[in-house]
């Protein structure tokens, strides 16, 4: 689950780089938070920083994450038909080429991210081109490409720019708290506060993950649709069924769990992916 992993990795990365910066501006500066009101601006203009940077740096990531070789000039028929499915594809969703990428793997795997429509990245891995077949694989890129048609990246990061504002507002809550009530300092701005702040940041991200992982679940079963309306539903079904019959993908870094393709697994509530089985009966029902 690479690419969800990878951003929320990165937003709590600059969440706790601003966190820093912030603890030396109030104790440098003397600078205070005096009032709840300030307190919520704060975070929110925090809170949407780290996923704005996440949102911006999301291709470059990817490609240094994956090792993705992007196709400049195709050098063989594989990859001069990859790039006119996805040309095709792109042309009948309305949005402009993206750049399409092979990264080494194994295991059947795709992905798309990029900080807006217009500006994609679409890649798979060497071992979906060798265990699906083209029709397969027509589906993948047609479920990455509903991905990107829909927007769900920009989404997905107003969603984690809400959460995180949530995170960095009350973890300066239980900082003041801790720092006034067990620490007894009267100003709240201490040593107690930056370390219990921190601590505090970490568990409220990781609890708010499944807010994200429950709207990057949903998605899927609309890009599943998507995928089945540009490829054909049997060939949607048929790729998903060929998942099932490999081993199960190993993990992707957290910028490439939201778009790549997994099971959901045991952890349902922190998966970013359903079970291969619901998405199966989605589409055998008509979709969701």
């Amino acid at each position: 689950m690479r690419r969800i992993v990878l951003f929320l990795a990165t937003n709590l990365a600059v969440m706790v780089v601003l966190s820093v910066v912030m603890y030396v501006i109030q104790s440098v500066f003397g600078v205070r938070l005096g009032n709840t009101g300030q307190m919520l601006v704060m975070a929110a203009v925090f809170g949407f920083a780290g996923s704005l940077i996440s949102l911006f740096m999301s291709k470059s990531m990817a490609k240094r994450a994956m090792g993705v070789q992007i196709i400049e000039q195709p050098t063989n028929e594989t990859e001069r038909w990859l790039v006119s499915v996805v040309q095709e594809q792109a042309r009948r969703v309305g949005i402009d080429m993206p750049e399409v990428g092979i990264f080494h793997s194994p295991d059947p795997n795709a992905f798309a991210t990029g900080w807006n429509k217009n500006d994609a990245l679409v890649a798979v891995s060497t071992g979906l081109l060798e265990n699906m077949t083209r029709d397969e694989v027509e589906a993948v890129l047609g479920h990455e490409m509903s991905h990107v048609a829909n927007g769900d990246m920009v989404t997905l990061t107003l969603i984690q720019g809400v959460v995180n504002t949530f995170v960095f507002f009350f973890s300066m809550v239980i900082g003041r708290f801790v720092d006034r009530v067990i620490f007894k300092n009267e100003e709240g701005h201490g040593i107690g506060y930056f370390i219990s702040q921190m601590v505090a940041q970490v568990i409220l991200s990781f609890l708010a993950s499944m807010i994200v992982m429950w709207f990057s679940r949903w998605r899927e079963y609309r890009a599943d649709a998507g995928g089945a309306k540009l490829a054909g539903r049997e060939k949607m079904i048929a790729a998903l069924q060929r998942l099932k019959s490999v081993h199960e993908p190993a993990e992707m870094p957290a910028e490439m769990a939201a778009f790549g393709i997994r099971d959901g697994g045991m952890r349902k509530l922190f998966s970013s992916h359903p079970p291969l089985d619901e998405r199966i009966a989605a589409l055998q029902s008509g979709g969701r």
